[in-house]
């Protein structure tokens, strides 16, 4: 092949690679054209190419003057570009070449020239960004102001966030409180579908210039700014770990109400909302995505777990654990949640801090039963009930462990891994004769027999051991009724209720003995009696000792209490089904005695029917009886 047909040959390869512009595999592409000539010309062509690239400066130069010139006009402009759809579509365009312009002579930055003037371009590519950052969020924010709620994915429901206060005079910067939600079936379309598809465009460029953490912080700044609204609407205050601590209890109470409705409607509509609307924004872009879900909700979640956790770190006081019950619950039933929408690597601190207060709730809850036992401890026994009756700590822990018993599976779940509490003197995990299904119950149980222990040691203030066994009767009838008819009798099992019903029947018997042995002796017809100068007395003599320890005891146990209607019947029975029998065989052994024509019956004050009829005065609480 000739020398001047090959340089017009390499002059056309030239040419053609001019204006084709350049390309990765411009030069493959141009040998593959030739690929039919000479292999010698093949290789001078090759040589000729890899020395002579047609991006010179001055090409350069060129493209960054017509970029600047188009891009300027949209950077300098007062109104905003996403008005004007073709102005929009427009600029992208202009940013779109500045980018690739940007990727394609890359390459060549080590020619000082040529890095020279991609400065330049970087500059323009910055002014650029941010641009189209603060058409991006306006986007956003002129989006938002015509957000609807879907339910399910159609049907419009009537905003949950509005105004419900009905006051014309209030403040205009007052942010409404919104209506209870019942449904939380619910999709946020925060945005217009039109919208979404502006910012997916520009968060396409945003993220191919390197700009996505700019971008997402546009869009978050913005969307933060709905949720912490949407919190305040739903009446939650933004409150620090100490001004919630500072609280009273009664205005705590309150505010975990709030808490409870705010942190469901966020977890269960507003965040999965978010989730859903920043995977349409930044479609393509899962990390970005991500980024901006976690600073969209980040706050608005520390600012609710933090409540959560001021709850955690109270006190145990025994008052607070149906509401610190309230939100451990609360808590817990929103994981599931927390680990569908919170488990990549941004959230995931945000899962795990959940995860952590959850489990410090429950931790307070196990200490509020280990502060409930030390109260019981220290309830003093310094004071009697009057008439042996129902003693408040009975009623007090009785309720309370009722009340606790209707959170049964929680606390079975709390109790599930602990052990039986310290001082107990029995342990089920070794098969004891008492051994329990769970751990709960051991609880249980052992505050049982705490409040015996107590109730027990406040007996003991009574000097009469008969009053003492009532006041056991009381307190051990109203501890077994209370199990009966609540969760703690599945909790506790039947042999648990049947041996503390076997501890009031030995109480009744001690009772009875106590009260009415020495009445009883007094009416035994074969008793050596003795008067105290000892000579033997006659019937009448008896009697009339009968009747005196008969109107003593009536007396003084007309004041005494038995507090259930039906167990104070019952006890009356018994003592009538003793006395009055011996009563009638003493008064038919005196009618049939040598002696009675002499003495006559003027001496018997009371029928059989006159006993019983002052038995069943006792435990009245009254104080009176008749004489």
């Amino acid at each position: 092949m000739g020398e001047n047909v090959e340089q017009k040959l390499i002059a056309v390869a030239r040419h053609i690679a001019s204006t084709m512009g350049h390309t990765d595999t411009i030069t493959d592409d141009i040998l593959k054209i030739f690929s039919n000539f000479d292999g010698r010309f093949r290789e001078k062509l090759t040589e000729k190419l890899s020395h002579e690239d047609p991006r010179d400066c001055a090409t350069l130069e060129h493209t960054l003057k017509s970029l600047d010139r188009q891009i300027s006009h949209y950077v300098s402009s007062d109104q905003p570009i996403w008005l004007d759809s073709a102005e929009s579509s427009s600029f992208l365009d202009s940013v779109d070449q500045l980018i690739s312009t940007i990727r394609d002579w890359n390459r060549l930055a080590d020619d000082k020239n040529i890095a020279a003037c991609l400065d330049r371009v970087e500059d323009l590519l910055q002014q650029s960004m941010f641009r189209l950052e603060d058409e991006f969020r306006s986007l956003v924010e002129r989006g938002a102001e015509s957000f609807g709620l879907t339910h399910g994915e159609s049907s419009h429901l009537d905003c949950s966030i509005e105004d419900d206060s009905g006051d014309e005079d209030a403040d205009e910067n007052e942010i409404p409180v919104a209506h209870p939600i019942a449904d939380y079936n619910i999709i946020i379309d925060a945005l217009p579908e039109g919208t979404i598809r502006e910012l997916q465009e520009i968060a396409k460029r945003m993220v191919a210039a390197g700009y996505g953490k700019e971008c997402s912080r546009a869009y978050s700044t913005c969307r933060r700014e709905f949720l912490e609204e949407s919190l305040s609407r739903l009446g939650l205050q933004k409150l620090s770990i100490d001004e919630v601590q500072k609280l009273q209890w009664s205005q705590l109470e309150v505010e975990i109400e709030k808490w409870i409705k705010a942190i469901n409607a966020a977890v269960r509509i507003l965040f999965p909302s978010e989730r859903r609307l920043c995977d349409h924004v930044f479609l393509g872009f899962s990390s970005t995505a991500d980024l901006s879900f976690m600073e969209v909700c980040r706050g608005s979640t520390i600012q609710l777990l933090n409540f959560a956790d001021a709850v955690a770190i109270g006190t145990c006081a025994p008052e607070r654990l149906f509401k610190v019950l309230d939100v451990y619950e609360t808590v817990r039933d929103l994981l599931p949640e927390f680990e569908l929408f919170f488990s990549d690597h941004y959230c995931m601190s945000l899962r795990n801090e959940a995860i952590t207060i959850w489990k410090r709730l429950g931790e307070v809850i196990r200490g509020i039963f280990i502060e409930l036992e030390n109260s019981i401890r220290r309830d003093p026994a310094k004071v009697a009930v009057p008439g042996g009756g129902l003693h408040p700590i009975t009623r007090y822990v009785m309720n309370y462990l009722r009340a606790a018993c209707r959170s049964l599976q929680t606390l079975e779940q709390i109790f599930g891994e602990s052990i039986a509490p310290p001082g107990c003197n029995f342990d089920y995990r070794k098969g004891d004769d008492r051994a329990l299904s769970s751990s709960l119950a051991v609880q249980m149980e052992w505050i049982m027999e705490l409040l015996e222990i107590n109730l027990e040691a406040k007996s003991k203030i009574y000097r009469n051991s008969a009053l003492c066994s009532v006041f056991m009767m009381n307190n051990g009838r109203y501890i077994t009724q209370k199990v009966k008819d609540s969760e703690l009798g599945t909790l506790l099992g039947d042999d648990w209720i049947k041996k503390h019903n076997a501890k009031i029947r030995q109480y009744h018997v001690n009772y009875q003995r106590s009260s009415w042995s020495k009445v009883l002796g007094v009416l035994k017809v074969d008793n050596n009696f003795m008067s105290p100068n000892g000579t033997s007395k006659s019937l009448i003599e008896k009697l009339m000792f009968f009747y005196s320890y008969f109107e003593e005891i009536c007396k003084t146990q007309s004041s005494w209490v038995i507090f259930d209607e039906q167990f104070r019947d019952e006890l009356r029975i018994s003592v009538s089904g003793t006395v009055s029998p011996a009563y009638r065989n003493f008064i038919g052994r005196l009618q049939n005695s040598p002696d009675f024509g002499k003495y006559g019956d003027r001496h018997i004050e009371y029928g059989v029917k006159d006993i019983e009829a002052r038995i069943s005065e006792l435990f009245q609480g009254s104080g009176s009886s008749r004489r």
